[in-house]
């Protein structure tokens, strides 16, 4: 192999290459699932990513002669470090062939930023806000990912220890199988579902169309400001960075599979979304919407036969008067009405209880893992 050179990533061209070395890499991998191109790719753009009003960031690319063995992105997040009282880079978009050279150059580049910037400690893969891809896969490399999370090789956790990362957090991620009527666990979520709707206090939004649901969409995002503020690294997002994710989500909203409940005021105090996989789509069309990749996602949406959890979120001093279980009623009997067989979850903090306990009850499998590493540096 010839001498790794690092390079950073400044031109349009540099980043497409960046975006896509995934696809590459991961080309005979049927586990590896794409995130959409057209969104990595603004992720860098400063225009934007409103994220850059509170972050800095730069990407780097190893090569080995004129082939791309590897990449790298280093994020400061200002707003995290404040309000976490850290002095923490975060690393991103990781990837790398199975050659130590090339792993230890590209978080040797990273880790000489962060020096240079004031910090004391790496650590990631996290992205720029919470919203985004976040973990290293340690457990489950033979199930499929979700184009909402990082899939890579195995061999990767192995590098970060010996280039001394650390286990600084763990995600765990579940497989969930909808219930038959008449179960103990169908029953149980209806039952209480009722009871809950028959006090009076609570109520699903009559929503019955996609487009109803954009009047409630940036009340969403500031409840799950709200409800997540306390979870690892999370900041708020700003009124920018709702609208980016308003328009990134409000594609994938199916009222058989969101669900928004009110008090009796109106509020919106809980909501949870998810959508039918569209993974395989994206596969096929390596994460490209355009030209034609948008027809697979609209194909898959209505065809699929699970479900992706993409959020959920009830206002923090409501969290144990059952909202979840008006949410859960709602998707687990669309499930069943869709001929949906099960869902997979998102990461999910293996601390964060009250969102792992929402599972008692029903036929789950934990079957993926990942990680946050961090690092201290001397």
């Amino acid at each position: 192999m010839d001498e790794i050179r690092i390079v950073e990533v400044k031109s349009k061209a540099q980043l497409r290459k960046f975006v896509d070395l995934p696809n590459q890499m991961y080309k005979d991998v049927p586990q590896f699932v794409p995130a959409f191109y057209g969104d990595d790719l603004a992720d860098w753009d400063k225009e934007k990513n409103p994220a850059f009003q509170y972050c800095e960031a730069r990407a780097f690319l190893a090569y080995s002669g004129d082939e791309i063995v590897g990449r790298i992105g280093a994020i400061i997040s200002h707003a995290a470090n404040r309000k976490w009282n850290t002095k923490r880079m975060r690393f991103t978009q990781v990837d790398f062939i199975d050659d130590p050279k090339v792993s230890s150059l590209l978080f040797e580049t990273v880790e000489n930023w962060a020096r240079e910037k004031g910090c004391d400690e790496v650590h990631g893969p996290l992205g720029f806000c919470d919203l985004d891809r976040e973990g290293m896969l340690v457990e489950g490399f033979d199930r499929q990912s979700l184009f909402i999370t990082y899939y890579n090789h195995p061999y990767y956790p192995e590098h970060l220890a010996r280039l001394g990362y650390v286990k600084d957090v763990d995600w765990v991620e579940f497989k969930i199988l909808v219930p038959k009527e008449g179960d103990r666990s169908f029953e149980r979520v209806s039952r209480l579902a009722q009871m809950i709707a028959e006090r009076g206090t609570f109520h699903k939004a009559p929503v019955t169309k996609a487009s109803q649901f954009r009047p409630y969409i940036r009340k969403v995002f500031e409840l799950v400001n709200v409800a997540y503020a306390d979870l690892y690294g999370v900041v708020e997002l700003n009124q920018a960075q709702i609208e980016k994710y308003a328009d990134k989500f409000l594609p994938l909203v199916d009222p058989d599979y969101c669900c928004l409940v009110l008090d009796e005021h109106e509020e919106l105090v809980g909501f949870g979304v998810c959508c039918p996989s569209v993974d395989e789509a994206i596969k096929k069309s390596r994460g490209r919407l355009f030209p034609v990749g948008w027809i697979g996602v609209l194909r898959a949406l209505k065809k699929s036969s699970f479900v992706d959890l993409l959020l959920i979120a009830v206002r923090p001093d409501l969290q144990n008067k059952g909202i979840n279980a008006i949410i859960l009623d709602h998707v687990m009997k669309s499930c069943i009405r869709n001929g949906i067989t099960h869902a997979e979850s998102g990461p999910q903090l293996e601390l964060n209880y009250k969102i792992n306990s929402q599972w008692k009850g029903f036929d789950i499998e934990q079957h993926k893992r990942r990680r946050c590493f961090v690092k201290k540096l001397q």
